[in-house]
């Protein structure tokens, strides 16, 4: 019988190399907070085999998701594209991810990164699969597309929500879960200021472990077993006890990713 309250990290980096030195007890770390299912986006080809390692040697806590990051998004893009197809032709993955438009570094490649934002929405609704979307500065332009491809069959997870209140009810209306991690702890987060007006079945907890360690790890590298504090802090903005948001976030991810 679990007894153990389950917390689910939607969205970590399991596989980067900032954990090459102690992923085993970063993982263990987070296992014995409670963290039992970690869900691992993609990047680029180059970290294909290092994510096939880690669901061989986790495969009761790791579930993997295929995709083209879009800060990755480059000369070379079509060939990653063919990547992402070829991988989910192969094997089972738990969403397209992660995918979407970053306008924050650079521009240069923005009609690029929204030919493969459509070509990789489109792959999740033939392998019938929610789409995990990075969105940085680019709000207007994830939102043209998924007007474009709004269906019964698009769903997935608005990854590190950082909009106002009105985009995250536009991202609800498009069947995406908020992903909220460790920018609800900062004090300059915002979305801290209107989640209590968003229904918790709207939300899912995430790391994006190495990035944005929640307050009082902010700035340092960021690991699965913090989530505990983002969860935390959704229990004060909502009123209700952690084990809550626990168990509530935790059986929001398995809407989206079906397990």
């Amino acid at each position: 019988m679990e007894t153990k309250t389950i917390l689910t990290d939607t969205h970590t980096h399991l596989y980067s190399e900032e954990f090459d030195q102690d992923r085993n007890e970063m993982i263990q770390r987070a296992i014995d907070a409670g963290v039992l299912r970690f869900f691992v986006p993609a990047i680029d080809s180059t970290c294909t085999e290092s994510m096939y390692a880690l669901e061989k040697e986790y495969p009761e806590n790791v579930f993997l998701m295929m995709g083209l990051h879009p800060t990755y998004v480059k000369e070379n893009y079509l060939e990653e594209l063919q990547h992402v197809e070829n991988e989910l032709a192969k094997k089972k993955f738990y969403a397209v991810g992660e995918i979407g438009i970053d306008l924050f570094w650079d521009k240069t490649y923005l009609p690029q990164q929204q030919i493969a934002f459509k070509k990789q929405i489109q792959l999740a609704k033939h392998y019938k699969l929610p789409i995990v979307i990075h969105c940085r500065e680019a709000f207007d332009e994830i939102f043209e597309i998924l007007e474009e491809e709004k269906s019964a069959d698009l769903f997935g997870i608005f990854h590190c929500f950082s909009g106002t209140y009105e985009q995250a009810l536009k991202a609800i209306s498009y069947n995406m879960k908020l992903g909220v991690g460790g920018v609800v702890t900062f004090k300059n987060g915002k979305i801290d200021q209107f989640l209590e007006q968003i229904d918790l079945e709207h939300l899912v907890l995430e790391t994006d472990s190495p990035y944005l360690a929640p307050t009082p790890f902010r700035g340092k590298r960021n690991e699965s077993s913090y989530i505990v504090n983002v969860a935390d802090k959704l229990a004060q903005i909502y009123n209700l006890p952690a084990t809550v948001i626990a168990i509530r976030t935790t059986e929001n991810s398995k809407a989206i990713f079906g397990i």
